[in-house]
C-alpha cells in the first residue's frame, strides 16, 4: 500500500510539474530545487544525526532549523545529537537496524562503509546541477565512488601536528622553517629528544580506541602509502615501507620521546596534555586549536578560574608530519559533511526531494561558512565563501600558521574515488578488526613491529587474495 500510494503521488507529481510554472524561489534560496523536480506543500519532517563539529556548532541548529523553516514552511529539521565519543558508534546502531536518520554527518574516510550497507544515498540524481555547480568539484570527488556521489561537503581539514612555541624555541627548533620546508623523520626524532625533558615529553598523540588509526593513517601517507590501494588497486599497507614505519613508530617510544602509555590516551587527555605543558608536540593537530589556546590564555588572563586546571600559557603551532624514506610530504586531507540515508523500506520520492534541500541547505551557504570559520577553515562552496567574507572573526589568527595550514591543504593527499565501496569496507574492517588492536599492542610494547606487520600481511591477503596486495 505504502509503495502505491508513493507510485500514485510521484504520478500526481510528476504531471503537476509538467504544467506549472518553475519553482519561485527567492535568491537567497538558489539552487534549492531537486534534480527530480519533485515537489509537494505536504508536512515533512527531515531527522539528522550530528556531532559537536565545531565549538557552537550544536548550538546554532535550532537556529538553522528556524531559517529552513522560514523558506520551507511546511518542512521541519529535527535534530539528534551526540558526542564526538558516541557519534560514529549510533550511527552505526541506527544504519545496522535499518533505521538511520534522513541526514548524518559523514566524514569522507567512512563512505566506503557506509554506502556499502546500501543505506548510504547516491544523491546523483537528486541533487541539482545548480547545487553541484555550486561545490569545488576537487571537493566533490571525496564523496564519489565511481559514478556515484554520496554526499556534499562542508570543509577539508589537514590533520597534523601541533606544537608549543615557547617549548620548540627552547629545544632549539626552527619550527617557521619546518612549516615553509617541512622535515624527515630523522630531523623529528631528534628534535623530539631535545623536547624531552623530566616534565614533559617531546611528543603524544592520542591512540586510545578508534584515535589509533588516525596516527597511523598520517604516517602512512608520509611513507609512500598515501592511500589504503595503491594505483592499481592492490592493498598497499603489505609494502615493505609499512614494516619500516613500525618501526619507527617503536624506535621513538624506546627513546623516551612519547609515553609507554600512549595506546591510553585519549583526544581530551592529549589537549590536556597541551594546555599543560606535559608534551611540546602533539597529534592530531587541526587549524581550531590555535583559536582554543588563545581562549584559554584569555581565561588564564582574566583568572576567573575557567581555564583547563593546572594549564599554561600555550601559543598553539602548526607543524606538518614528518616524512620517511625520502618520500614526499602527502598531508592527511579530511573531508566531513553530510551525507543522505534511506532505511530499508522503499525511499519516498517526495521525501527524499525534501531531504535533499535539507542537506544543500546546511552543507552551504551561512550554515557551512559558520562551521569553516569556526574551524579555521576555508568554504568549499561560493555560497559559503561568501557567507565567510560577511563574517568578522572573533579571534586572531597567526599569519604564519595560516600559511602552514595552506601549504599542508595544497599537498594533500588525493580524493581516491576510483576504488570501489567493497574494497574501502573491506579494509575498513581489516583497521577496525586487525590494523588497530595489533596497533594499539605495538605502542604498549606486548608486539613487535615484525609480529605486527606479519599479522598484517596474512589478514590482507585472506581478504584480497595474493594478487590483490603490494609484495615489494
Amino acid at each position: 500500500m505504502k509503495k502505491l500510494v508513493s507510485m500514485v503521488l510521484a504520478l500526481a507529481l510528476s504531471v503537476s510539474a509538467l504544467t506549472a510554472c518553475g519553482g519561485g524561489a527567492s535568491s537567497s534560496t538558489a539552487g534549492s530545487g531537486t534534480a527530480s523536480g519533485t515537489a509537494t506543500d505536504a508536512p515533512d519532517t527531515i531527522t539528522m544525526l550530528l556531532p559537536p563539529v565545531s565549538t557552537t556548532y550544536q548550538d546554532q541548529l535550532s537556529v538553522w532549523a528556524k531559517e529552513f523553516n522560514e523558506m520551507y514552511p511546511n518542512l521541519t529539521l529535527e535534530f539528534e545529537t551526540a558526542s564526538w565519543e558516541d557519534y560514529k558508534e549510533k550511527l552505526d546502531v541506527q544504519v545496522n537496524a535499518g533505521t538511520p536518520p534522513d541526514i548524518a554527518w559523514v566524514e569522507y574516510d567512512r563512505v566506503g562503509t557506509l554506502a556499502d550497507s546500501g543505506l548510504l544515498v547516491d544523491i546523483s540524481e537528486l541533487v541539482s546541477e545548480e547545487q553541484l555547480a555550486d561545490f569545488d568539484e576537487s571537493a566533490l570527488e571525496f564523496y564519489r565512488l565511481g559514478e556515484g556521489l554520496y554526499g556534499l561537503p562542508v570543509y577539508i581539514s589537514v590533520q597534523c601536528l601541533g606544537g608549543n612555541k615557547a617549548m620548540l624555541e627552547e629545544a632549539g627548533i626552527d619550527w617557521k622553517s619546518v612549516q615553509q620546508n617541512g622535515w624527515t623523520y630523522e630531523e623529528f626524532r631528534e628534535a623530539i629528544k631535545a623536547g624531552s625533558t623530566d616534565d614533559h615529553y617531546g611528543f603524544i598523540f592520542a591512540c586510545a580506541g578508534v584515535t589509533a588509526s588516525d596516527y597511523l593513517n598520517i604516517m602512512v601517507k608520509n611513507a609512500g602509502m598515501p592511500a589504503q590501494f595503491d594505483k592499481d588497486l592492490k592493498f598497499a599497507y603489505t609494502s615493505k615501507n609499512f614494516l619500516e614505519l613500525l618501526k619507527c613508530i617503536r624506535e621513538i617510544i624506546d627513546d623516551g620521546s612519547t609515553p609507554k602509555e600512549m595506546s591510553s590516551v585519549d583526544a581530551g587527555k592529549r589537549w590536556n596534555m597541551f594546555l599543560t605543558g606535559q608534551t611540546m608536540i602533539f597529534g592530531k593537530g587541526l587549524a581550531n586549536f590555535e583559536g582554543l589556546a588563545v581562549a584559554n590564555n584569555e581565561k588564564l588572563a582574566a583568572n576567573d578560574g575557567t581555564a583547563v586546571e593546572g594549564s599554561i600559557e600555550a601559543e598553539y603551532v602548526v607543524l606538518p608530519v614528518p616524512t620517511f624514506f625520502g618520500e614526499e610530504q602527502q598531508a592527511q586531507g579530511s573531508a566531513a559533511g553530510y551525507g543522505m540515508f534511506r532505511t530499508v523500506e522503499e525511499p519516498d520520492p517526495v521525501h527524499q526531494a525534501n531531504v535533499m534541500k535539507a542537506m544543500y541547505f546546511m552543507a552551504s551557504g551561512e550554515p557551512a561558512a559558520f562551521t569553516c570559520n569556526e574551524l579555521y577553515l576555508s568554504g568549499l562552496s561560493e555560497s559559503s565563501r561568501t557567507a565567510m567574507a560577511a563574517i568578522e572573526n572573533t579571534v586572531p589568527r597567526s599569519e604564519d600558521n595560516a600559511k602552514a595550514m595552506e601549504l599542508l591543504t595544497s599537498q594533500a593527499a588525493e580524493a581516491r574515488p576510483d576504488i570501489p565501496a567493497e574494497m574501502t569496507a573491506q579494509a575498513t574492517r581489516l583497521m577496525d578488526e586487525v590494523i588497530v588492536p595489533k596497533f594499539q599492542a605495538l605502542l604498549a610494547g606486548e608486539t613487535t613491529p615484525e609480529e605486527m606487520y606479519e599479522a598484517v600481511k596474512s589478514a590482507a591477503i585472506e581478504t584480497f587474495g595474493e594478487d590483490g596486495v603490494v609484495q615489494d
